[in-house]
């Protein structure tokens, strides 16, 4: 079937849509139509709508999804603004109940966006969901949505007893009642990019809500392809400076202002003190002191600079929490998972 005919009939803005999904691009051209396409050919009984925020981008890619589809609800900016802003801005406009977070390097199944909505309904619409996570080349599984460490480093799951309770939802592909994303209050803006999806989903733990990863569906995805790096590459993981410091500096954020205490006091000067070490290690093997600087000072340094907001914040979380300190951790894995890639991938290509 065509897909302007897919498109009038699921894509109907004159229809009050069940499903709002949310597409952030920057110098997306090159994958959108993937994207965009997946949505439109989704197996399901009810309208949705397709939204997406250009992040200033330059590539003519405002251009083409205006020409190409003229359905989908366009929302440019101005300026780069980052993945928090792009997104609260669409689910901001978005009219459906639920809203699907979309990376504009992610292929749906066609039957993920029903697969979603009837695990929501199971569930009161209450929690967030993700899917089955497969690499968009190889086609092979990625994760069954994700554990975390005790510093906040991703671990993904591959077991089936975990699909009812894994610690969070990547980004990439995250299913969400619209009103528990306002409950919630949507991302930190000042996250920028990167934890986001890390801080949303230990969010709607502590407050009592589930993260969960239907059985089946899933969804492909170009890793790496939005910011750079995050990635093996040839049996070695390769990452960049600029995506580390975001990374350990939004990881080090979420790590103040969710965990319950006395858990929080004792993790975070742990926390501060391995990530000194490791900068000093990795500056000294790599002869690049510049790591040192760039990612682990500079994000030590902004913890500092937002230690009012954090403090602040942080009181308003903890007293939204609805769940004991053994329930909140209980989707953890306590192996550092530094460690085991380090022993996997030796020490990582950092550029």
């Amino acid at each position: 079937m065509p897909y302007m005919e897919l498109d009038k009939q699921k894509i109907n803005p004159k229809k009050k849509p069940i499903c709002s999904v949310c597409i952030a691009n920057y110098n997306g051209i090159e994958v959108i139509d993937s994207a965009i396409l997946s949505v439109m050919m989704q197996d399901c009984n009810f309208p949705i709508e397709i939204i997406v925020h250009d992040d200033s981008s330059s590539d003519g890619s405002v251009e083409y999804i205006h020409k190409k589809y003229p359905t989908v609800k366009i929302i440019q900016s101005t300026c780069n603004v980052g993945f928090c802003i792009s997104n609260n801005r669409m689910v901001s406009a978005a009219r459906g109940e639920f809203i699907l977070l979309l990376n504009n390097d992610a292929v749906l199944f066609k039957d993920a966006i029903s697969t979603l909505y009837d695990k929501s309904r199971m569930l009161n619409n209450a929690g967030i969901l993700s899917l089955n996570q497969y690499d968009y080349k190889t086609e092979e599984l990625i994760d069954r949505g994700i554990l975390l460490d005790p510093f906040l480093n991703t671990v993904p799951n591959f077991k089936n007893s975990r699909l009812s309770n894994v610690s969070m939802a990547i980004g990439a592909c995250l299913w969400i009642p619209k009103y528990l994303w306002e409950e919630i209050g949507g991302f930190p803006e000042w996250f920028h990019t990167l934890g986001e999806d890390m801080y949303i989903c230990c969010l709607a733990r502590l407050m009592g809500y589930p993260i969960k990863i239907p059985e089946n569906s899933g969804f492909l995805h170009m890793v790496g392809n939005s910011i750079g790096g995050g990635k093996v590459v040839n049996n070695r993981l390769s990452t960049r400076k600029a995506r580390r410091a975001l990374s350990e500096r939004n990881k080090s954020f979420v790590m103040i202002l969710i965990y319950p205490s006395p858990f929080f006091q004792v993790a975070i000067l742990l926390h501060i003190l391995l990530l000194l070490v490791e900068g000093f290690v990795l500056s000294l093997v790599k002869k690049d002191m510049d790591i040192l600087c760039s990612i682990y000072l500079t994000s030590l340094k902004a913890i500092w600079n937002e230690r009012r907001r954090l403090y602040y914040l942080r009181r308003r979380i903890q007293s939204m929490r609805k769940i004991t300190s053994q329930k909140f951790f209980a989707p953890f894995t306590f192996l550092p998972q530094k460690v085991v890639m380090l022993v996997k991938y030796g020490i990582p290509e950092i550029k």
